[in-house]
């Protein structure tokens, strides 16, 4: 082994003078004889080196020469981008830019530590979206049981409605039956009679024939010829059952359809909340009131319900929706500017590309108010009643939907073409009872109401769960520009405000109380409007303020 040690040492040369190498710098990249060594240390004494035997290098970390492989890089050219040995510096190099090797693999590394950081803080995302893959896996087969039992019942049920048509023809054949052989029992009844006539009349027409009696032929004769020859006859025809040519498109229409699996993109944008934006924001110990609004809104009969929800416009008016069919257009001084009419309550509104949107739940439908006032129909739910409704950031509607126990949430495309569908959990549970209100954050979050688990509940954009807050009532809810979750409690006269993670802050509660409050949304300028449902009062509410 001291032979081969001692034949490298000859083979290789110090990269400065080309005598026997014996070190070698692991900082530099360098060959080092026994003299050099010392000089190199010495002119770069700034640097830390790390000097070791040349025959105990690892070669695998040494960067070889393009030009000259049996030499070590030692230097770099900025000017070809490429590390160099000590002869390329003389020879091809020597009018180029030049750097110490070292300072590259220093700026490498940095690059390289940066981008290995920005992985690792993804790492928990991919984990989580791991998990969340394994765990639909596993819910594969009962999903795909879950869809068979569905046809299934479909199946059954068109059995039962095939059975009840079958039935029903059986009994309609029955009184056909019946009443067919009631008209030929008279019709029979009718002809036995009217031959035993004839009959008659042929008996008393022979014995005619035999008597003299002329005062009796003469009596005989009107009667034989007012006797009427049968002129017409009535005749029944039997049933018949006419079978309908079955279209299996037909047929494929009215007993359903399984929608293939579709891959659906969804965008894994980063998140753009950054803490520093809370700086200079402090919420108020002791929120304010600054102006109120009496909408105006009539009063339900049975429960007093006024105002149900409002949504701002770019140039800082609120739209009102309550207990009418119509909305109102206010100025945050609470000049009314407009009201349009509609063609249901007011119940579930948002702005969407600048213009109001409303629920319609009588026509299962999502409507637009056009610049001209006109309802525009973007689109219907089918069998799926719908409630709240909010805008995305991607410019996508987000939509509750309800279907006897059924709930989800449904993203519609600008085209109304349905995107995204979040309805169960990783294990395959409902994730909702009763949605009604729904709000996107800043972190790509949707976040529902649920008013049978009286609780809000949030998934990230790929409908993954990410926290429920409970203990609210009757709530909306909405969040503003640094991510705060603003949740509305009408029982209690109460509003909750929460992290972006679900965590309780703390209550707003202005002087003067609210209540009954229940649409919310936010103004800007660290303040909010709020509607208290039962008065169809708003209060422009002031709670963050500058630091």
């Amino acid at each position: 082994m001291m032979e081969s040690k001692n034949e490298a040492q000859h083979v290789v040369g110090c990269d400065l003078c080309q005598q026997p190498v014996s070190f070698f710098c692991r900082r530099c990249g360098v060959n080092l004889c026994d003299t050099c060594i010392a000089i190199h240390v010495r002119v770069k004494s700034t640097n830390v080196h790390e000097i070791v035997d040349f025959a105990s290098k690892d070669d695998d970390d040494t960067c070889h020469c393009d030009s000259h492989p049996q030499n070590d890089c030692s230097a770099y050219c900025k000017t070809c981008d490429a590390p160099i040995c000590i002869l390329c510096v003389s020879i091809k190099h020597r009018s180029h830019e030049m750097s110490e090797l070292s300072d590259k693999i220093e700026e490498l590394l940095k690059v390289i530590a940066k981008e290995n950081d920005r992985l690792q803080s993804s790492k928990h995302e991919l984990e989580r979206i791991l998990d969340h893959t394994t765990k639909l896996l596993s819910s594969i087969p009962s999903i795909y049981k879950l869809r068979k039992n569905e046809v299934t019942a479909r199946g059954e049920e068109w059995h039962k409605q095939i059975e009840e048509t079958v039935n029903k023809l059986h009994q309609e054949l029955d009184d056909m039956q019946k009443e067919h052989e009631a008209v030929l029992q008279k019709q029979k009844k009718e002809f036995q009679k009217m031959i035993g006539k004839v009959d008659e009349m042929n008996g008393k027409t022979i014995k005619l024939q035999k008597s003299k009696n002329v005062k009796e032929m003469q009596t005989f004769v009107p009667v034989i010829q007012n006797r009427k020859n049968l002129n017409e006859v009535s005749q029944y025809s039997f049933p018949t059952f006419y079978e309908c040519k079955i279209d299996p498109n037909y047929l494929q229409t009215y007993f359903g359809y399984v929608e293939k699996m579709q891959e659906k993109k969804t965008s894994l944008l980063e998140n753009e909340f950054k803490e520093s934006e809370l700086s200079g924001r402090r919420i108020l110990e002791g929120p304010t009131v600054i102006s109120v609004i009496d909408t105006g809104f009539p009063a339900d009969e049975k429960n007093e319900n006024r105002l149900y929800d409002m949504a701002v416009t770019d140039d800082n008016k609120v739209w009102m929706g309550g207990r009418s069919t119509e909305l109102k257009l206010f100025d945050l001084q609470g000049h009314l500017h407009h009201t349009v009419s509609i063609t249901a309550r007011g119940m579930f509104i948002c702005m969407y590309n600048k213009q109001v949107v409303y629920i319609d739940q009588r026509n299962k439908a999502v409507r637009m108010i056009s610049d001209t006032d006109t309802v525009v129909t973007m689109f219907t739910t089918g069998d799926w009643m719908p409630y709240g409704v909010t805008s995305a950031a991607s410019g996508d509607l987000l939509v509750c939907l309800r279907k006897d126990d059924q709930n989800k949430v449904v993203r519609y495309s600008s085209t109304c073409t349905v995107l995204q569908e979040i309805q169960y959990d990783s294990q395959c549970q409902p994730l909702y009872k009763k949605t009604n209100y729904i709000t996107e954050n800043i972190n790509g979050d949707i976040i529902v109401t649920d008013w049978d688990k009286k609780a809000v509940i949030a998934v990230d954009r790929l409908g993954i769960f990410r926290y429920s807050y409970s203990g609210v009532t009757y709530s909306t809810v909405t969040t503003d520009f640094v991510g705060h979750v603003i949740v509305t409690d009408l029982s209690w006269n109460k509003i909750h405000m929460l992290d972006r993670d679900g965590r309780f802050l703390r209550y707003i509660i202005p002087e003067g109380g609210i209540k009954n409050p229940r649409g919310a949304c936010i103004l800007g300028d660290g303040e909010m409007m709020v509607g208290e449902c039962m008065t169809g009062i708003t209060k422009r509410i002031k709670y963050l303020e500058e630091i």
